[in-house]
């Protein structure tokens, strides 16, 4: 019967809504309320009161919710706000790194900087460049990566594919193992070798290092790439009698190769930052060095340390450090977003 007939209302499992502009008024009035309580009380931090508003708009949103939707409601926006709270907590630090390096960087970033090295100029004095520290920075972590992508990927396909047994146990073991291993670990792992060898610092040494770090990160983020391939691509390939390595090949892989590919940057830039290896193998060099193989050359990294370390925290040392870390960071940056766009590249195709 129609509601007409019946002369009763139709009923509706939908109570009362917050607007959809609530959480931003609950949020302007806790941090008004909240930088009102830090002037009553004398506080200077804006820690202090930033604490304080988060915890006025977690409580103002639980009791706005509950008066208005309801206890259960009111619970599942609590949530909401502590994820909200958590969210713009951690991205404090962030942007505040990312605005002081940006802002003490710019001021000796230019053309010059990036095409000059050092050469004769003293860390005291004016002028020079990063140009040769790019460059080491750029070979170093280009030989770890050849050596590094090609060996993870193998690995990780053995575990995936043909891994069983205790053989393949240990192999995980070992990769979760290296996974955690400290870098400077790494550095003097390679430098022990280097002095029963009877070796001076060059380049080639401190990639090796950077590539032991890089293995477990490759195989990890491999082999979590090739999971997700589906078994019913294998077991058609392999039910047409296409052999296994070929299947591997021509089917598995090529499905994989965005996140594999995605994985292998990842790990390059979490690689391209690390001073302990290049300090204990490589020493650095206030000239271009263009050859990895033969005598000590620079890295990135290893500059900003080292000018840093000079500047006595003012002076020309101090600007060239924070510039070569704005350069570190956008070298990075660029690396992610290349990741990015060729994990978009190959992503899947699905049809319409």
């Amino acid at each position: 019967m129609s509601t007409a007939v019946t002369g009763k209302r139709p009923s509706t499992l939908r109570g009362a809504r917050l607007p959809k502009w609530s959480p931003y008024a609950i949020a302007a009035g806790s941090i008004a309320l909240g930088i009102g309580i830090s002037l009553a009380a004398g506080l200077e931090s804006n820690i202090q009161w930033g604490l304080i508003a988060a915890l006025l708009f977690v409580v103002g949103t639980y009791g706005v919710a509950a008066r208005v939707e309801g206890r259960r409601q009111a619970k599942d926006r609590v949530a909401t706000s502590f994820v909200w709270v958590a969210f713009l907590i951690a991205l404090i630090p962030l942007v505040s790194l990312v605005w002081s390096t940006v802002s003490r960087g710019v001021k000796v970033l230019d053309f010059y900087f990036l095409s000059h090295s050092m050469g004769l100029t003293a860390d005291s004095e004016p002028g020079g460049g990063i140009y040769h520290a790019i460059l080491g920075s750029l070979e170093q972590v280009g030989l770890a990566t050849l050596i590094a992508a090609p060996i993870g990927v193998l690995t990780a396909i053995y575990l995936v594919e043909y891994g069983r047994g205790n053989l393949a146990r240990a192999v995980t073991f070992f990769v979760d193992v290296m996974t955690g291993i400290p870098s400077i670990v790494a550095g003097l792992f390679i430098l022990s070798i280097m002095l029963m060898a009877d070796m001076q610092p060059f380049g080639f040494a401190g990639s090796m290092a950077l590539a032991i770090l890089m293995m477990p990160v490759v195989v990890r983020s491999t082999e979590e790439m090739l999971k997700l391939v589906p078994n019913e691509l294998r077991e058609a390939s392999l039910a047409l009698g296409v052999p296994k390595w070929r299947t591997i090949l021509k089917v598995v892989l090529p499905t994989s190769i965005g996140g594999i590919t995605t994985g292998i940057m990842l790990a390059v830039a979490r690689i391209a930052g690390e001073t302990a290896p290049v300090l204990l193998l490589v020493w650095g060099n206030s000239l271009i060095n263009a050859n990895p193989f033969e005598g000590a050359q620079q890295s990135l990294p290893l500059y900003i340390y080292q000018q840093y370390a000079n500047s006595a925290g003012s002076g020309a040392a101090y600007d060239r450090a924070w510039a070569a870390s704005l350069t570190l960071i956008a070298f990075v940056m660029i690396l992610n977003l290349v990741a990015r766009g060729i994990a978009r590249w190959k992503a899947p195709k699905t049809g319409r």
